[in-house]
């Protein structure tokens, strides 16, 4: 798409102003749905099974306790939720050890933290898996306000697309802020249904094999890089002039 007919998009749509940033992790701010997806396939070709995008469409948003016991029964593999996870997370500490930062992730988190605008993170992922991805940009991640962990935070009762996990990250900002506040910036499509049904803006970074069009019904912008976002149209500070 060209870049004038994505400008032609945003100009007929108006966006709300907002003072609080929500983010994503997988797919959004670091580069490991891909991982992921290899992780996955290697666990499941030992069985003969094949991972279709219709199936890993369906895992996006869940968390890995779901992903295995959705998968065990999806494929009718011969191992317990436990023994998936084993071999799971054995492999993912090795592979999403010290993940990389998407083109214009950093920018976008510095240039809010430098103009006093809070952040948080809404990840399914636990604190442990989260801890062993962003190893290698702990820098950047401190300067987030506060972590909700979907994965392993017990206040977290249904996961996305349900909306819990957007309401519990506005409600530990200090001061609380209401949900309209609040921007998400989202990888997934339960991701962007999730923040829909909490009342909150959100901006999509989505796979490419997501369907682009169904999106943007959806979601308020889509865009193909963090590097396309624009601050300023949403009430918070413009990126300095080059």
């Amino acid at each position: 798409m060209c870049e004038c007919s994505t400008n032609k998009r945003r100009s007929k749509r108006i966006f709300r102003k907002v003072t609080h940033c929500i983010f994503e992790l997988d797919g959004l701010l670091l580069d490991t749905e891909d991982k992921y997806e290899m992780i996955i396939k290697d666990m499941i070709k030992i069985f003969n099974k094949e991972l279709t995008w219709e199936i890993r469409l369906q895992l996006f948003g869940k968390t890995d306790l779901e992903v295995a016991e959705f998968l065990i029964e999806e494929f009718e593999l011969p191992v317990t939720v436990n023994e998936f996870l084993v071999q799971y997370y054995r492999i993912a500490m090795r592979k999403l050890r010290a993940s990389e930062l998407f083109p214009g992730a950093e920018r976008l988190i510095r240039h809010l933290h430098k103009n006093r605008v809070p952040m948080a993170l809404a990840t399914s992922s636990t604190e442990d898996m989260v801890r062993i991805k962003t190893q290698g940009n702990r820098d950047v991640f401190r300067l987030l306000h506060h972590k909700v962990y979907g994965g392993s935070d017990r206040a977290v009762r249904e996961r996305k697309p349900a909306p819990d996990i957007f309401f519990i990250a506005s409600q530990r900002f200090i001061p609380w802020v209401t949900p309209m506040d609040c921007l998400v910036f989202e990888h997934s499509p339960n991701g962007v249904r999730g923040a829909r049904t909490a009342k909150m803006q959100c901006v999509m970074k989505p796979d490419k094999r997501f369907p682009a069009e169904e999106m943007r019904e959806i979601a308020n912008e889509v865009l193909n890089s963090l590097e396309d976002f624009r601050p300023e149209l949403y009430g918070l500070p413009a990126y300095p002039q080059q």
